[in-house]
């Protein structure tokens, strides 16, 4: 982690700051996936000469999952004179550095987080590598139609991320003949939501709540009570992405469809980057590895075409043509969301297979 002073150009480096949750209560294996994926783009950088010859630096700070942090942090790489802010996991803590990073006409690529309002307002400042939530949480509502699940229950907490998801849930899956029911687990123990469970009749239970826990202790419940033996647990925020899922939970976290944002088959980029991060984590990456190397690929594509001004790198963002680990990164205005989107990314249902929750199964493309 870079703790140096002088971060002016002066001495011809290029930095750039990197947010991402890497201590508790941050979902900190996510942050160690985005920032390996950021370094990683770093050093490939700098293997090809840097940004005009100047070698590319990153300025990480973390966010913890705060977003009063994450807003003091882009108020200080600000100060510390980066050419670009990237990165940040969790929703409302991108959405709290977008806004600061929009008041302060900092160039903000955000690299994971999928809440559609990322910024209050239409900006110029802003432009994002994930897919809009709005996107992938309407693939996965018709996954589960089309799986004939029409009566969904969604264990839920208080946010703004969970609350948005469950609106766009009820949005796409009422006008087919279904419904979703919330189960507030800010009120409910799990064993309350099982009987609750029981009691409503769902076919599938949605989990959006917050990673290990509540989720792992809801799926334990719901995996030992008999009453709810026919249930499909789910998860499109993508807890079982990661390892610490399946040591925890090990053959009861299988079998448990999510959203990951990866391709059928990497680019040739892709599949040399997949390699490196594997070495680098010392197990398989996760698509948030990916998301990170692609920020800092579309970074530098930018920064090498139009100057470290970062007035020219923003209004640069509709001429982005760069070739990405999961395919041609392009942006612009999607309907309904605020900053600048690459427009789609690829997206897959996924669920670990029940006869190895090591290995990954794909339900269904988007």
């Amino acid at each position: 982690m870079s703790t140096s002073l002088g971060m002016g150009r002066a001495d011809g480096v290029v930095r750039v700051g990197a947010l991402a949750p890497l201590t508790p209560p941050g979902w900190t294996e996510a942050g160690r996936h985005l920032l390996a994926g950021l370094e990683l783009g770093v050093r490939d950088v700098n293997d090809a000469g840097g940004v005009g010859g100047r070698p590319l630096e990153l300025v990480v700070r973390d966010t913890a999952a705060d977003p009063q942090r994450a807003a003091a942090a882009v108020d200080e790489l600000a100060r510390l004179g980066v050419a670009a802010v990237a990165g940040e996991y969790h929703s409302v803590v991108a959405r709290a550095a977008a806004a600061r990073a929009d008041a302060l006409g900092l160039p903000f690529l955000c690299s994971s987080a999928v809440l559609d309002a990322l910024t209050a307002q239409p900006t110029e400042w802003v432009a994002r590598i994930a897919p809009a939530q709005s996107h992938g949480w309407r693939l996965y509502a018709d996954f589960l139609l089309g799986a004939g699940h029409s009566r969904i229950a969604v264990a839920t907490q208080p946010s703004v991320y969970w609350a948005s998801g469950t609106g766009i849930l009820r949005e796409h899956i009422a006008p087919r003949g279904g419904s979703v029911v919330e189960l507030d687990m800010s009120a409910l123990g799990p064993a309350a939501l099982c009987d609750a469970l029981a009691v409503q009749g769902a076919t599938a239970l949605l989990l959006l709540v917050g990673h290990p826990e509540p989720a792992a202790s809801v799926v334990r419940s719901v995996r030992r009570d008999p009453r709810l033996a026919g249930v499909l647990i789910g998860a499109p925020a993508g807890q079982p992405e990661f390892a610490e899922w399946a040591t925890l939970l090990g053959a009861d976290g299988a079998g448990i469809p999510f959203l990951r944002y990866l391709p059928e088959r990497l680019t040739p980029l892709g599949a040399r980057v997949e390699a490196a991060l594997r070495e680098r984590l010392a197990e398989a990456p996760s698509f948030v590895a990916f998301e990170g190397y692609d920020t800092i690929a579309v970074l530098a594509d930018a920064l090498r075409a139009h100057g470290t001004d970062r007035a020219r790198t923003a209004a640069s963002w509709p001429r982005v043509a760069t070739d990405g680990t999961r395919g041609p990164i392009r942006f612009s205005r999607a309907p309904g969301i605020s900053v600048r989107q690459w427009a789609w990314p690829p997206v897959q249902i996924v669920d670990r297979d029940p006869a190895a929750p090591d290995r990954f199964r794909v339900l269904h493309t988007g």
